[in-house]
Formats: C-alpha cells, sequence, structure tokens
C-alpha cells in the first residue's frame, strides 16, 4: 500500500525511475551504480525490552490476521511451526494465549534506522468505496484503467548486476525505448487517449481516482446495481511528485492543511485548478479486478488485509508476514496507540526498518484516522525462534559443526554445548519480489 502522507514522494522501491531519469551512464556505456541507502537493520531484542506490551494489545483481529497470513507462510519450513501452534490454538484463543504464543514462538527484534536512532514514522491508508459505472456517461466520466499492453518493465540487473533490485518502465517506439505515457499524457482532452479500450470502469469524480491510486485498492459500486473489487496491477514509471507539497509551497496550503481531508477541501473549492494540479504528478496508477469474495483488499504477502490489524512495511528490511509491535500516538494527539499487527504489505513510500503505513480499514471511518495519521513510531519484529532476518528474508540459525576426531582420540562426551548467543544483524537493502496479484502500488 501507499502510504495516505501526501507529503510524502512515494517511488517504487522496485521501479525506483523511469527511463528518462536512469542512472548516470558512462563514456563506456555502462550505467552507474545508484548511491548505497542506508535503510537500518533489525537490533536482537530482550522482552524485558518491551514495557509498554501487554496483553490487550494483541487484538483478536490481529489474531485473525495472523491465523490468515498462514495461510500462505505455513507453506515455508521456517514459519510452519509457529503457524502451526497458532492454528492448534485456533481462532478463538484470549488474550493471554496469544500474549503467551508470542512469547512461545518468537524472538524479538527492534528495528533501527539507517541514522543508528530507534524513532521513525507512521502513517496509515485505507480503502475507499468509490461510484461508478461500466459505462461512460456525463456523470461517470473519470476511467480506471487496466495495465495497459505496450507498459514494458527492464530489469536493470540483467545488463548491469550492481544494478540488483532497480527495474524501470518503459515504452517501444519503433526500435526506441522511452519513458511511459506521464498522466497529462494519458488523460488528455482531446481524443483518442492513449489507452482508449482498456477501461475497467468510470467514476464520478476525477479527485477520487487520483486519492485512490495513492490507497491502491478500493470497492467500486455501480450505478446500476453491485460492483466490483478492483487493486494495483502496475505503475507507469514516472516519479511521484507530491501536489500537497506543490501547492505549500505557493502558499495555497499550510502545512496543518495537507492532510487528505484538507487535499480535498481545496480542491473543492478549485475545480478549474483541479486538472492542473493533478497532472503535475506524472506518476499514474494501472488496476485489474481482483475476485468478488475476497474481504479487504490484497496486501503484497497475497492475503486479504484486516482493518486495524495490518501494516505495510520496508519488506527489505522486514519480512513480509512477520508480527510486529508497535508504539505510537493516535492521529492529532498524544493518546497512545500500542498494537500488534501482521506486516502484510508494502507501499512505495515505506522506506526504512522503522516505518510502518496502518490499514485502518474500509470507508470514511477508516478515512477520518487515516487522513491525519503522521505519528512518531517506535517498532518491534518478532521472528520465529532459531532464525535471523537477512534482506527481508528469514535464515535459520545455523551452529558450527567440528568434524568428528578420530576414534582413538575422541574427548569425553559434554552434558550439554553452550547456546549460541545472537548477534544485532544489520540487514542489506535486498528487495522482496511481490505475488502476481498484489494491491500494493509502487509510485
Amino acid at each position: 500500500m501507499w502510504a495516505l502522507l501526501v507529503l510524502a514522494p512515494q517511488v517504487d522501491a522496485e521501479a525506483p525511475a523511469p527511463v528518462c531519469s536512469c542512472p548516470e551512464v558512462s563514456s563506456a556505456g555502462t550505467p552507474a551504480a545508484a548511491p548505497a541507502v542506508r535503510r537500518g537493520s533489525l537490533r536482537s531484542a530482550a522482552w524485558s525490552e518491551l514495557a509498554t506490551l501487554t496483553p490487550d494489545a494483541f487484538s483478536p483481529l490481529a489474531w485473525q490476521a495472523l491465523l490468515t497470513g498462514c495461510t500462505v507462510l505455513a507453506a515455508d519450513p521456517v514459519w510452519a511451526p509457529s503457524c502451526n501452534a497458532a492454528q492448534a490454538l485456533g481462532p478463538n484463543a484470549d488474550s493471554d494465549a496469544r500474549l503467551g504464543f508470542l512469547r512461545a514462538q518468537f524472538q524479538p527484534w527492534q528495528a533501527i534506522g539507517g541514522d543508528g536512532q530507534a524513532e521513525g514514522l507512521a502513517t496509515g491508508y485505507y480503502e475507499p468505496i468509490l461510484h461508478g459505472s461500466r459505462t461512460r456517461s456525463e456523470v461517470y466520466r473519470y476511467p480506471l484503467y487496466a495495465r495497459p499492453d505496450d507498459l514494458l518493465t527492464v530489469d536493470l540487473e540483467s545488463v548491469v548486476p550492481e544494478l540488483k533490485g532497480r527495474r524501470v518502465r518503459a515504452r517501444l517506439v519503433g526500435n526506441r525505448v522511452v519513458p511511459y505515457y506521464s498522466r497529462a499524457e494519458i488523460e488528455q482532452p482531446v481524443p483518442p487517449a492513449p489507452l482508449q479500450g482498456r477501461e475497467i470502469a468510470w467514476i464520478d469524480d476525477a479527485l477520487e481516482v487520483f486519492f485512490m491510486q495513492i490507497q491502491g485498492s478500493a470497492r467500486v459500486e455501480f450505478a446500476e446495481g453491485g460492483g466490483i473489487h478492483v487493486g494495483y496491477a502496475d505503475q507507469n514509471g514516472q516519479p511521484f511528485r507530491s501536489i500537497a507539497r506543490m501547492l505549500i509551497d505557493r502558499g495555497e496550503l499550510t502545512v496543518a492543511q495537507a492532510s487528505l481531508q484538507g487535499m480535498k477541501a481545496w480542491a473543492r473549492a478549485h475545480p478549474e485548478r483541479v486538472a492542473e494540479v493533478l497532472n503535475a504528478n506524472p506518476s499514474y496508477v494501472f488496476f485489474q479486478e481482483l475476485p468478488g469474495d475476497l474481504p479487504g483488499p490484497l496486501g503484497s504477502l497475497g492475503v486479504p488485509l484486516i482493518g486495524e490489524a495490518a501494516v505495510a512495511v520496508d519488506a527489505r528490511i522486514v519480512p513480509l508476514g512477520a508480527p510486529v509491535f508497535f508504539d505510537t500516538t493516535l492521529p492529532l494527539g498524544h493518546q497512545p496507540l500500542r498494537r500488534i499487527a501482521m506486516a502484510q504489505d508494502t507501499g512505495g513510500a515505506i522506506n526504512g526498518a522503522v516505518r510502518i503505513d496502518y490499514y485502518w480499514g474500509v470507508g470514511d471511518a477508516a478515512l477520518a484516522q487515516a487522513g491525519r495519521m503522521r505519528q512518531k513510531l517506535k517498532l518491534w519484529v518478532f521472528l520465529p525462534l532459531g532464525t535471523h532476518p537477512e534482506g527481508g528474508a528469514l535464515v535459520p540459525d545455523v551452529t558450527p559443526v567440528t568434524p568428528p576426531a578420530p576414534a582413538e582420540a575422541l574427548p569425553a562426551p559434554l552434558e550439554a554445548p553452550p547456546a549460541p548467543v545472537a548477534d544485532p544483524i544489520d540487514v542489506p537493502p535486498v528487495l522482496k519480489p511481490a505475488p502476481a496479484l498484489s494491491a500494493t502500488p509502487p509510485g
């Protein structure tokens, strides 16, 4: 998912730049490697450090989200023991049993930022409900586009190994690779539109379509009855430009007004300028129709998200599926918000170890919280016992084995070998690929 925070540039971690902004090319024709980014690490922690973790922080919804995640994770031998233990407790485990399970099956790791600090940022997102139609009309005239057939994804690692994890989106014009169409080009008022024929649905409000692209998924209720669930399919590769920042710089909004609600209020007051302002952000997201029986948007783990029980994380550091405990405050206030949630999603603006985007749920009530959330954060990640993180993946701990001496020189057996001591793990920024059906827009 994308962060709802409209001030933060939101760039696809897998597709960091369009073709026209590729890394510099040397005289030998080889792209220069991008500078390393310090994203932070996970540090092995003691349970005593989690002084604010109480049984009520592990809600029934979070337990349900954990069991849902295990429908995917249980196939992984690293996760199977903890998933089997959770499934043995069943869906109705009480708060003490839930927290006891966590302590028995997991080791806490504290997230530390690239600057060495334990404090980071929590934002929020939600799933909007839009009004639309399968057919274009004067009322429903703003399209949701499916992924275009001519959109190319170029893996730069195949050309330069040092650019592992970096991709660009583009299109072919003759035998030239050029940047894909920008938002202004896709939404040009003079027909034919470049993506004509790729419409999934038509929506009644251009502003809602724009902010839906930031959220990454939506439920569309049709005027003719029924509706569909749509989620992220791909992105045009153009960079994200914050229209909130632009309006702040122009003096038309204050920082305090730059919430989603404030942005919508400004747009309603200046309808003649909406197209101009939206087109200042060239990034554009394409969608796919999701199965109608999904109870929520599909996260990067490949399972439906549950409101107030899931977070988006930087999967290059935090393994997808892991339970996390976050210590923050409610939006626009100082009331503590301390909860366990499941790391089941990712987002283009979610970069770094101490960074989450909290999924609040569906509709206006969720919007009221998500649209205003920008809070200080401390974060702990729970990993199965006997594992440690490497580049967003889980790796079993291995104790070195000394080959046995010849039979005549065998020493007397020891009663018990010393236990290995866990050291802090500095996680390299290795990208974890998303599933085929992903509701997470990258930028």
